[in-house]
Protein backbone atom coordinates (compact mmCIF):
# COMPACT_ATOMS: atom_id res chain seq x y z
CA UNK A 1 0.00 0.00 0.00
CA UNK A 2 1.73 3.39 -1.05
CA UNK A 3 1.95 6.37 1.49
CA UNK A 4 -0.75 9.08 1.70
CA UNK A 5 0.57 12.08 2.90
CA UNK A 6 -2.26 13.72 2.99
CA UNK A 7 -4.71 10.97 4.64
CA UNK A 8 -1.41 11.16 7.39
CA UNK A 9 -1.63 14.67 7.50
CA UNK A 10 -5.40 14.59 8.20
CA UNK A 11 -5.05 12.39 11.05
CA UNK A 12 -2.09 13.88 12.45
CA UNK A 13 -4.93 16.79 12.77
CA UNK A 14 -7.54 15.18 13.90
CA UNK A 15 -5.79 12.94 16.47
CA UNK A 16 -3.49 16.46 17.43
CA UNK A 17 -7.36 18.44 18.06
CA UNK A 18 -8.20 15.38 20.20
CA UNK A 19 -5.32 15.96 22.17
CA UNK A 20 -4.68 19.39 22.43
CA UNK A 21 -8.76 19.73 23.96
CA UNK A 22 -8.32 17.04 26.26
CA UNK A 23 -5.26 18.38 27.47
CA UNK A 24 -3.58 21.99 26.15
CA UNK A 25 -0.66 22.53 24.63
CA UNK A 26 1.59 21.99 27.60
CA UNK A 27 -0.38 18.84 28.73
CA UNK A 28 -0.37 17.34 24.95
CA UNK A 29 1.98 14.46 24.04
CA UNK A 30 3.35 13.99 20.57
CA UNK A 31 3.76 10.44 21.56
CA UNK A 32 -0.18 10.06 21.99
CA UNK A 33 -0.65 12.13 18.98
CA UNK A 34 1.18 9.66 16.84
CA UNK A 35 -0.27 6.65 18.15
CA UNK A 36 -3.48 8.21 17.79
CA UNK A 37 -2.95 9.30 14.36
CA UNK A 38 -1.14 5.85 13.33
CA UNK A 39 1.65 7.75 12.27
CA UNK A 40 5.02 8.58 13.38
CA UNK A 41 6.72 11.44 15.30
CA UNK A 42 8.97 12.31 12.89
CA UNK A 43 5.68 12.46 10.53
CA UNK A 44 4.41 14.82 12.60
CA UNK A 45 7.73 17.30 13.08
CA UNK A 46 8.23 16.77 9.42
CA UNK A 47 4.64 18.58 8.13
CA UNK A 48 4.24 20.97 11.49
CA UNK A 49 7.49 21.63 13.22
CA UNK A 50 7.37 21.35 16.80
CA UNK A 51 4.12 21.34 19.28
CA UNK A 52 3.74 25.21 19.09
CA UNK A 53 2.82 25.25 15.05
CA UNK A 54 1.08 22.00 15.60
CA UNK A 55 -1.50 23.76 17.71
CA UNK A 56 -1.79 26.49 15.41
CA UNK A 57 -2.02 24.47 12.67
CA UNK A 58 -5.24 22.68 14.51
CA UNK A 59 -6.72 26.24 15.54
CA UNK A 60 -6.24 27.30 12.35
CA UNK A 61 -8.50 24.62 10.96
CA UNK A 62 -10.83 24.88 13.69
CA UNK A 63 -11.63 28.66 12.96
CA UNK A 64 -11.53 27.80 8.85
CA UNK A 65 -14.45 24.88 9.63
CA UNK A 66 -15.91 27.23 12.30
CA UNK A 67 -16.22 30.12 9.74
CA UNK A 68 -17.51 27.70 7.50
CA UNK A 69 -19.95 26.54 9.39
CA UNK A 70 -21.49 29.55 11.23
CA UNK A 71 -21.20 32.65 8.76
CA UNK A 72 -22.32 35.61 9.45
CA UNK A 73 -24.00 37.89 6.42
CA UNK A 74 -25.34 40.37 7.79
CA UNK A 75 -28.54 38.57 8.63
CA UNK A 76 -30.23 38.33 11.67
CA UNK A 77 -27.23 38.51 14.85
CA UNK A 78 -29.70 36.39 17.35
CA UNK A 79 -29.91 33.45 14.29
CA UNK A 80 -26.25 33.89 14.43
CA UNK A 81 -26.06 33.12 17.88
CA UNK A 82 -28.04 30.47 18.12
CA UNK A 83 -26.14 28.70 15.01
CA UNK A 84 -22.92 29.41 16.72
CA UNK A 85 -24.42 28.30 20.37
CA UNK A 86 -25.60 24.85 18.25
CA UNK A 87 -22.11 24.47 16.70
CA UNK A 88 -20.14 24.99 20.07
CA UNK A 89 -22.54 22.77 21.52
CA UNK A 90 -21.92 20.03 19.06
CA UNK A 91 -18.17 20.58 19.03
CA UNK A 92 -17.03 21.26 22.50
CA UNK A 93 -14.01 20.72 21.43
CA UNK A 94 -14.01 23.71 19.40
CA UNK A 95 -14.39 25.70 22.87
CA UNK A 96 -12.08 23.93 24.51
CA UNK A 97 -9.43 24.55 22.23
CA UNK A 98 -9.55 27.85 22.30
CA UNK A 99 -10.30 28.41 25.63
CA UNK A 100 -7.00 26.17 26.14
CA UNK A 101 -5.40 28.98 23.92
CA UNK A 102 -6.42 31.51 26.08
CA UNK A 103 -5.15 30.09 29.39
CA UNK A 104 -1.80 29.56 27.35
CA UNK A 105 -0.63 32.45 25.74
CA UNK A 106 -2.95 34.57 27.91
CA UNK A 107 -2.93 38.08 26.22
CA UNK A 108 0.08 37.28 24.18
CA UNK A 109 0.23 36.84 20.60
CA UNK A 110 -2.20 33.66 18.90
CA UNK A 111 -1.61 31.67 16.06
CA UNK A 112 -2.46 33.86 12.79
CA UNK A 113 -3.12 36.53 14.53
CA UNK A 114 -3.37 39.04 11.71
CA UNK A 115 -5.86 36.83 9.69
CA UNK A 116 -8.13 35.69 12.52
CA UNK A 117 -8.09 39.65 13.85
CA UNK A 118 -9.11 40.28 9.88
CA UNK A 119 -12.21 37.19 10.17
CA UNK A 120 -13.32 39.12 13.38
CA UNK A 121 -13.55 42.74 12.16
CA UNK A 122 -15.43 41.19 9.42
CA UNK A 123 -18.06 39.78 11.77
CA UNK A 124 -18.06 43.22 13.28
CA UNK A 125 -18.57 45.15 10.28
CA UNK A 126 -21.41 42.53 9.46
CA UNK A 127 -22.80 42.77 12.34
CA UNK A 128 -22.48 47.11 12.07
CA UNK A 129 -25.58 46.84 10.36
CA UNK A 130 -27.57 46.18 13.68
CA UNK A 131 -25.80 48.71 15.55
CA UNK A 132 -23.39 51.34 17.16
CA UNK A 133 -20.47 49.73 18.25
CA UNK A 134 -20.30 46.59 16.21
CA UNK A 135 -16.85 45.15 17.70
CA UNK A 136 -18.37 45.30 21.53
CA UNK A 137 -21.78 43.61 19.81
CA UNK A 138 -19.86 40.68 18.45
CA UNK A 139 -18.03 40.44 21.23
CA UNK A 140 -20.61 40.62 23.56
CA UNK A 141 -22.41 37.84 21.11
CA UNK A 142 -19.10 35.52 21.66
CA UNK A 143 -19.29 35.45 25.65
CA UNK A 144 -23.20 35.12 25.69
CA UNK A 145 -22.73 31.97 23.52
CA UNK A 146 -19.40 30.88 24.90
CA UNK A 147 -19.91 31.20 28.63
CA UNK A 148 -22.83 28.98 29.57
CA UNK A 149 -21.10 26.51 27.69
CA UNK A 150 -17.64 26.79 28.83
CA UNK A 151 -18.63 27.35 32.86
CA UNK A 152 -21.29 24.20 32.99
CA UNK A 153 -21.04 24.79 37.19
CA UNK A 154 -21.81 27.84 37.28
CA UNK A 155 -25.27 27.47 34.59
CA UNK A 156 -26.00 24.64 36.63
CA UNK A 157 -25.64 26.39 39.80
CA UNK A 158 -27.86 29.70 38.70
CA UNK A 159 -30.18 28.07 36.53
CA UNK A 160 -30.88 24.89 38.06
CA UNK A 161 -29.91 21.57 37.25
CA UNK A 162 -32.42 20.56 35.30
CA UNK A 163 -32.24 23.80 32.73
CA UNK A 164 -31.44 22.77 29.41
CA UNK A 165 -29.31 24.09 27.07
CA UNK A 166 -32.14 24.04 24.49
CA UNK A 167 -34.21 26.52 27.33
CA UNK A 168 -31.44 28.63 27.44
CA UNK A 169 -30.08 28.85 23.49
CA UNK A 170 -33.35 31.13 22.33
CA UNK A 171 -32.65 33.75 25.69
CA UNK A 172 -29.38 34.25 24.28
CA UNK A 173 -30.53 34.97 20.77
CA UNK A 174 -33.14 37.25 22.56
CA UNK A 175 -30.52 38.93 24.97
CA UNK A 176 -28.29 39.61 22.06
CA UNK A 177 -30.73 40.85 19.64
CA UNK A 178 -31.83 43.02 22.29
CA UNK A 179 -28.25 44.21 22.78
CA UNK A 180 -28.21 44.92 18.97
CA UNK A 181 -31.45 46.93 19.17
CA UNK A 182 -30.47 49.50 21.62
CA UNK A 183 -28.37 51.37 19.62
CA UNK A 184 -30.75 51.89 16.71
CA UNK A 185 -32.31 54.99 16.61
Amino acid sequence: MAYDSAATRERILAAASAEFAEHGVAGARVDRIAANAEANKRAIYDYFGDKDRLFAAVLERLMTDLAAAVPLDGGDLGDYAERLFDYHRDHPEALRLLLWEALELGDGPVPDEARRTDHYQDKSRAAGKAAGDPATLMLLTLGLVAWPLAMPQLRRMLLGPDHSLDALRPAIADAVRALAARDRP
